[in-house]
C-alpha cells in the first residue's frame, strides 16, 4: 500500500516523493493546533455547548494490485539497481492516472544511466506515447527544468535525485520528485558509529536526502546507545536534510557531526556553517567513517578580500542564473533596488554556465554578483578575474552588515535574509518592530 504524497513527505523518516507544497510549517504545511481558551463555569451556562470537531480522516490512495503485481513490470524493474528505489510502480499509477501522454524525465549525472531504461517502462507500461530526458547537466533540487519542460509540451516533469526543493505549486506544469531512496548496510553504519564514539557524546546526525530513510532508522538505534542524538532542520528542507548551499546552524546542539553522503559537497555547506564541530563522513559505498577538514581560515580570507574589493567598485554586474529554477528574480529585485540607492551603474546577465573566459568580455564591470549558486562564489571565485559574490557576501559589501567572521549558509532557508530565496519582508519588519 502506498502512501499519499502527504504522508510520504510528512516524516523524514518515510519521505521519498513529494508533489505537495511546501510551507514554514514544514513540508506540508504541517502545524501544532494552538491551546483551546477554557471559559468559566458561568460562561459555560450561558453558552450553548459546541459540537466536539470530527476526527480527521487520512484517506490512503491505494496503487491497484494491476500495477502491483504485474509479473512483466516487475522483471523490468529489475533491470534498475536494486539498491536504488525509484519508485516505478508510483510513477506508473500518477501517469496512468493522469492520463499523460508525454513525459519528461529529469536526472543528475550520476542516475542518467538509467534514464532510457524508466523511459522504456512507462512507455510500455504507463501508455506514455513519448519521452523527453533532459541532458543538462543537473546539480540540484534548484536545477529542476519545468520551463523547458512545458516549452517542449510535457505534460508532466518527473525530477530524480533531489527533494521538492521548488514547490510544485509554484512549477509550470504537475512535477513529481522522486527522491530515490538508496539502501546502505544500516547494522554497518550503525556499529561504525558506536564503535568510535563515547555513549555520551552528543551526535548531530545529517545527510543527504538519498539516505534520509536511512538515517532516521540509525537515529531510533542510537538513542538506545548515546545520551543525545540531534537531527537537525533547516525548513523547508526535510529533518536532516542538508542542501550545499543550505544547512542549520548547530553549534549548541551537539560535539560531533556524523553525515551520511558519497561526497563531501554538502557536508561541507554544515561544516561551513558550523566551523567549530569536527565532522565525520560515512561513505556507504566504500563503507567508511572518516573525519573531514576544511580550511575555514583559508575560505574566509578569500571571501573577506572580495567582499571588501566589491565594496571599492564602481560597476557591477548582475548575473541570473537560468539552469532550471537556479536564478530569483525576486533576489535579482533586490539587488537592484540596492544598487539603485548607492547609485552604482549595473548591467544584468543571463546565463546558464558562468565561466571566467564569459564574464572577461565585460570590460565596463568592475564587480560582480551571481545568483545562481553561492557554492560557485565560495569554492570557484578565487579563480575570476573580478571579485564575484554570492547575494548573501553582495549584502555584506553593500550594507553595513557587520562582518564577524561567521558565513551564513542559508539560501534557501526559511529564516534568511534578503539575499536568500525564501526571504520574507512583512516576516523581518515584523521582527524589527
Amino acid at each position: 500500500m502506498a502512501p499519499t504524497d502527504a504522508e510520504a513527505c510528512h516524516d523524514g523518516a518515510n519521505a521519498s516523493t513529494c508533489s505537495s507544497s511546501r510551507s514554514s510549517a514544514g513540508c506540508c504545511g504541517c502545524s501544532t493546533p494552538s491551546k483551546e481558551v477554557v471559559p468559566s463555569t458561568e460562561q459555560q451556562q450561558q453558552q450553548p455547548r459546541r459540537k466536539k470537531p470530527a476526527a480527521r480522516r487520512v484517506v490512503r490512495q491505494l496503487i491497484p494490485d494491476e500495477i502491483l503485481k504485474n509479473e512483466e513490470l516487475n522483471e523490468a524493474i529489475k533491470v534498475l539497481n536494486v539498491n536504488y528505489d525509484f519508485e516505478v510502480h508510483k510513477t506508473v499509477w500518477r501517469v496512468r492516472k493522469g492520463g499523460v501522454k508525454k513525459v519528461c524525465l529529469q536526472f543528475p549525472e550520476g542516475l542518467m544511466m538509467y534514464s532510457c531504461a524508466i523511459a522504456d517502462i512507462l512507455e510500455r507500461f504507463a501508455g506514455v506515447e513519448h519521452t523527453v530526458i533532459l541532458g543538462d547537466t543537473t546539480f540540484g533540487a534548484c536545477c529542476v527544468d519545468d520551463f523547458s519542460a512545458k516549452a517542449m509540451g510535457c505534460e508532466i516533469l518527473i525530477h530524480y535525485g533531489h527533494s521538492c526543493l521548488v514547490p510544485v505549486d509554484e512549477t509550470s506544469i504537475p512535477c513529481m520528485y522522486i527522491f530515490v531512496n538508496m539502501k546502505i548496510d544500516l547494522q554497518h553504519f550503525v556499529e561504525s558509529v558506536k564503535l568510535s564514539f563515547e555513549p555520551t557524546t552528543r551526535i548531530i546526525l545529517a545527510g543527504t536526502i538519498q539516505f534520509n530513510k536511512e538515517m532516521h532508522q540509525a537515529k531510533k538505534v542510537f538513542k538506545e546507545h548515546f545520551e543525545t542524538v540531534y537531527v537537525p532542520q533547516c525548513k523547508p528542507l526535510s529533518s536532516g536534510e542538508v542542501l550545499g548551499c543550505t544547512a542549520p546552524r548547530v553549534s549548541e546542539e551537539g560535539d560531533v557531526i556524523v553525515f551520511i553522503a558519497d561526497g563531501r559537497f554538502h557536508l561541507e555547506a554544515l561544516m561551513i556553517a558550523n566551523p567549530t564541530i569536527p565532522a565525520y563522513r560515512y561513505d556507504p559505498y566504500g563503507r567508511v567513517l572518516t573525519l573531514e577538514k576544511y580550511d575555514h581560515e583559508d575560505m574566509r580570507r578569500v571571501r573577506l578580500a572580495a567582499i571588501e574589493a566589491a565594496s571599492k567598485a564602481k560597476s557591477f554586474g548582475l548575473v541570473l542564473g537560468t539552469l532550471g529554477r537556479q536564478g530569483n528574480p525576486k533576489i535579482l529585485e533586490r539587488l537592484e533596488r540596492l544598487l539603485e540607492s548607492r547609485g552604482l551603474p549595473y548591467v544584468i546577465c543571463l546565463m546558464s554556465e558562468l565561466t571566467p573566459q564569459k564574464l572577461a568580455m565585460m570590460r565596463d564591470v568592475e564587480a560582480w554578483i551571481q545568483i545562481a549558486c553561492p557554492r560557485l562564489s565560495i569554492d570557484w571565485g578565487e579563480g575570476f578575474d573580478l571579485p564575484i559574490l554570492s547575494p548573501y557576501e553582495a549584502w555584506q559589501a553593500l550594507t553595513d552588515q557587520e562582518r564577524d567572521g561567521s558565513y551564513k549558509m542559508d539560501f534557501y532557508s526559511m529564516d534568511t535574509g534578503p539575499w536568500g530565496n525564501k526571504f520574507d519582508p512583512a516576516k523581518q519588519a515584523a521582527t524589527n518592530a
